[in-house]
This record gives structure tokens, sequence and C-alpha cells, in this order.
């Protein structure tokens, strides 16, 4: 039986060499993508500043309403089509959407590493990625098996694709679906399908390639269902992190621990963080997860 671990953990990642948070405070944050550095708003950054000057060559300046929208006031030198970035042997292009994000999650790099390390030595894993996105996390697990990548949206896969050829990765043995991530999960399930690690990164609110509404509070723990019905005891991981919720890890915690209670190992939950560059650095959270390991 999986045991729930109680007390919540950090989950830290540090800066890279294409990658850094210089600082943060009073609701902002200013980041290093390669040669270009970008102010995004923050909402958990509450503290002040350390740096008294934020030279960047790009903000976002979000909306007047919750619901988000904004747009980017960028200088002449970023490249509107993107620019090429790498994590140890991924590649991508970060470039400014309108979704305030540049093409990759960096908070995400201590989750790639984790998994690859319940992989240690196996290079037959059949894994899943539920909202893969822009697939580096699809790069980091390819190196251990097959990869089946999965998002609703037509453009994020290609990306992906394009992503894993700029790695020279194009032959490794990764399916790139455009299906709605809940309608597939499902699917798997009827079709008697394993993974030996399923990673699943869900919106609050989006949309499937067919107009399919899904809705977290109300769709996850089905989701999360249907998943548990995709591993077993051999199976290594499930990892699951939400974002932009008013939501403790606890809950999510508790989510996995009723659905994997029939499972070894340990359901772990906390929150996810990136360290800031240099002295007197501190921990900035950006998201909530749980996780369920064998072991």
């Amino acid at each position: 039986m999986a045991d729930l671990a109680l007390q919540p953990l950090i989950l830290a990642g540090e800066g890279w060499a294409d990658y850094g948070l210089v600082d943060s405070g009073h609701g902002r944050k200013l980041e290093r993508y390669g040669p270009s550095r970008f102010i995004r708003p923050e909402p958990q950054a509450m503290w002040t500043p350390r740096l008294t000057d934020w030279q960047a060559h790009g903000e976002f300046v979000p909306g007047s309403d919750e619901d988000g929208g904004g747009r980017w006031n960028l200088d002449s030198a970023v490249p509107r089509d993107g620019w090429p970035l790498s994590w140890n042997e991924a590649r991508f292009t970060a470039q400014c959407t309108p979704f305030r994000h540049l093409g990759f999650f960096p908070d995400m790099a201590p989750v790639w590493n984790w998994m690859r390390e319940q992989f240690a030595g196996q290079e037959d894993a059949e894994t899943l990625n539920l909202f893969g996105y822009t697939g580096v996390g699809t790069q980091a697990l390819s190196r251990h098996g097959r990869v089946t990548h999965v998002d609703a949206s037509k453009k994020s896969v290609a990306q992906a694709r394009a992503n894993a050829a700029l790695a020279g990765m194009e032959d490794r043995p990764v399916r790139w679906l455009v299906d709605d991530a809940a309608k597939f999960a499902a699917r798997e399930v009827r079709r008697g399908r394993r993974y030996d690690g399923i990673i699943l990164d869900p919106p609050k609110f989006g949309r499937g390639p067919e107009g399919e509404v899904w809705r977290l509070e109300e769709h996850l723990p089905g989701l999360i269902a249907d998943c548990r019905a995709l591993l077993d005891e051999r199976s290594r991981f499930l990892f699951l992190t939400v974002y932009a919720v008013r939501m403790s890890s606890l809950a999510i915690g508790g989510l996995l621990a009723e659905v994997c209670k029939d499972l070894p190992g340990t359901i772990e939950h906390g929150d996810l963080a990136v360290r800031e560059d240099g002295p007197d650095s501190r921990l900035l959270p950006t998201a909530i997860f749980a996780r369920w390991r064998n072991g």
C-alpha cells in the first residue's frame, strides 16, 4: 500500500547556462533566457527585489481582468520567431508567446531530473506525457525508451517535434499525438495498456482538439483514476503538476493516495520552486505537485 507523506516537499530548480531567475519582487520576476532578459508578472513574489535596476529586453504587461490576457513590450533585439536554448541534451526554441510564457517551463527541470533517476539504467521504459506541450520533458524521457506525447494543441505538438529535430532526436521512439488527454487516457485503459511512468501537467481550463472542455477541479479525479489504471506494481512513477489554482498540494496528494492505495511505494507532495541567481538568493514558488513513486 502506498504511503502518503504528510510533510510537504520543496522541489527547487537552479539556474543553468541558458536560464536563470535573476531577481523577483513586487509581484514580478526578472529572468534570463539565453542572451535576453524578460520581466513577467509573478503574484507570489511578495517581497522586495534585491536589485534596484531591472534591465530587460522585454516585459509582459498583463490585462486588466482576472482571466489573463495582456501583451509583450519587446525591443528590436528579441527574435520574434524565437531562439534556440538547451537543457542538458535537450534542445528547444524559446519564444515570447501570447500566454506570457516563453515556450517551456524552467521550473520543471528538477522534475525531469527526478523522472530520469526513477528510470536509471533502463532503456525500455514506456512513458506517457499528457499535456506534453513543447516536449522538453519528452526529450528527457526518450533516452529511457518509448514516450507517448499527447497534447490537444496541434501547434504545440508541431513545436515539440521541431524541438526534437533541433536536438537531433527525431529518430527517438516517440509517438506524437494531437488528442484530448482525458479521452486518450480513457481509450488506453480500454485497450489494456500499461506504462512505466506517467507525467501530466493539466491546465486550470482548456479545450480539446474537438472543442472538449477541461475544468481541473471537475475532471482531474477521473483522469487520475484512468492514469492509475495504466500503472501496475512494476511501474515506477506518476507525477502531477498543477499551476494557478487555489488548492493545496495536500489535496492532490490525497487524490493520488486514494487511487494508488493498492500500489506499493510512496506518495509525496509539495511546491515546485526556482532559486534566484547569485548570493542571498530566494526560492520563488511556481506550482504544486504530487507524485507516486515505486520504492
